[in-house]
């Protein structure tokens, strides 16, 4: 602000003109009008009050026009729907703002939701420690793979593993979900992680649990073979607990592409 004062010190106290003046100040004389205006609208005089520093002057000739508030959703509406399968946060985000242009971006969305999220569901903190626990499940949604020789599509399920402390995830697609490819999955799960971990946690699935019981399940007498062969200990999520398995709830990008229709194609096994 030190150039209104300038300004207004060279044309108050001086009677330069504003060409004059613009010379001085190297600003043009329009600024120079604007600004002279501004010092005369709020009825102020040569020499300045001493109290009246920079900032404040700025302030009183440039006040700072508040930023119109932008649309929030509900977000228990938006926590509620998280839960659904296939639903992100992203994909709520890109809804709402369809139906609200002016609405948060994206990064500020998930940073709100995260604040809102704190005071809609208090939950106690899960801690595990290294290599204790991998949490296993099917991701829900399907994956639709192209036969490049024939071009019929197949429809393929995808396993997740998830390990408890790091979050670090294995995923891959097999054709069923039964006793076999579950069991392979975790296999291949183990070998890509480099390690066995302690405890098992699978979702209440017919591959691996017979008998869902919130005191005693009965795990399948093949999964429970597993088990022993590779010295870790099944320990099935509780009965409509779902966050027992929080950490499985990682839906891996490829399952994701194939709600929205994406097929991938793969060469012909025969």
């Amino acid at each position: 602000m030190r150039s209104i004062r300038e300004i207004a010190r060279l044309h108050l106290e001086f009677g330069l003109s504003l060409r004059e003046i613009s010379c001085s100040v190297h600003l043009g004389t329009t600024t120079v009008q604007e600004m002279l205006v501004r010092f005369r609208k709020h009825g102020l005089t040569w020499p300045l009050p001493a109290e009246l520093s920079d900032t404040k002057l700025e302030q009183l000739l440039y006040p700072k026009e508040a930023e119109p508030a932008r649309p929030e959703p509900d977000w228990s509406h938006i926590h509620k729907e998280l839960r659904r399968r296939g639903v992100t946060l992203r994909l709520l985000w890109e809804e709402h703002r369809e139906e609200n242009p002016d609405a948060l971006g994206y990064t500020q969305f998930c940073t709100h939701y995260r604040e809102a999220v704190r005071q809609l569901d208090v939950t106690m903190r899960q801690v595990h420690p290294a290599g204790e626990r991998m949490f296993v499940d099917y991701a829900g949604m399907t994956l639709p793979i192209v036969d490049r020789a024939s071009g019929e599509i197949h429809e393929a399920q995808v396993f997740v593993a998830t390990l408890g402390a790091s979050g670090y995830t294995y995923a891959e697609a097999t054709w069923t979900q039964d006793l076999e490819d579950f069991t392979g999955s975790h296999v291949r799960a183990f070998q890509f992680f480099g390690g066995v971990t302690r405890i098992v946690t699978p979702d209440n699935l017919k591959s691996g649990v017979t008998r869902s019981d919130y005191y005693d399940p009965e795990i399948n007498p093949t999964y429970a073979e597993f088990a022993r062969h590779y010295g870790v200990a099944i320990i099935p999520a509780r009965v409509r607990r779902p966050k027992d398995y929080a950490a499985d709830r990682v839906i891996p990008r490829v399952a994701r592409q194939g709600r929205r229709g994406t097929a991938r194609s793969f060469p012909s096994s025969g």
